[in-house]
């Protein structure tokens, strides 16, 4: 085998005998999967916008602890007083008015997040049958058959 010959060193990704992850149902028109897939497509943008909610949620609490850590060294290193007033100012403080990170992602997630989710649950529940991902199950077929 060659290291040139990437169908033999890899596998070919046509596979025309696999059938569809989720077939699409009867009666469910190509109209409908295309708008199921829209949906799909915001609905992971918005999972992607949670993940970074998540992430600054996590960075804070990370900075928060290292700012702790520094607080104490500036204390061992002679200077208490900047570092009690620093503590004073910043540790335990609110990220935005009456709220810590972990209030704002549980309020984004009762409020907005989940009403997305739920959305998206029925109009696949609805519209198609029941089925998620059917505008990338029929992707992976067309693509999969193509040659």
């Amino acid at each position: 085998m060659s290291d040139d010959d990437l169908i033999a060193r890899f596998g070919s990704a046509r596979q025309p005998e696999r059938p569809p992850g989720h077939p699409v149902p009867d009666g469910v028109s190509d109209e409908t999967v295309a708008a199921l897939g829209e949906l799909s497509a915001a609905f992971e943008v918005l999972e992607e916008a949670r993940g970074h909610l998540y992430a600054f949620h996590r960075r804070s609490g990370k900075a928060d602890l290292e700012l702790q850590q520094a607080v104490d060294h500036l204390r061992k290193a002679g200077h208490r007083q900047l570092a009690d007033e620093i503590d004073e100012v910043l540790v335990g403080r609110d990220v935005v008015p009456g709220l810590w990170t972990y209030q704002i992602v549980e309020s984004y997630d009762r409020t907005y997040y989940d009403v997305w989710k739920a959305a998206v649950e029925k109009a696949e529940r609805v519209a198609g049958g029941g089925t998620p991902h059917l505008a990338e199950s029929d992707m992976k077929v067309q693509e999969q058959s193509s040659s």
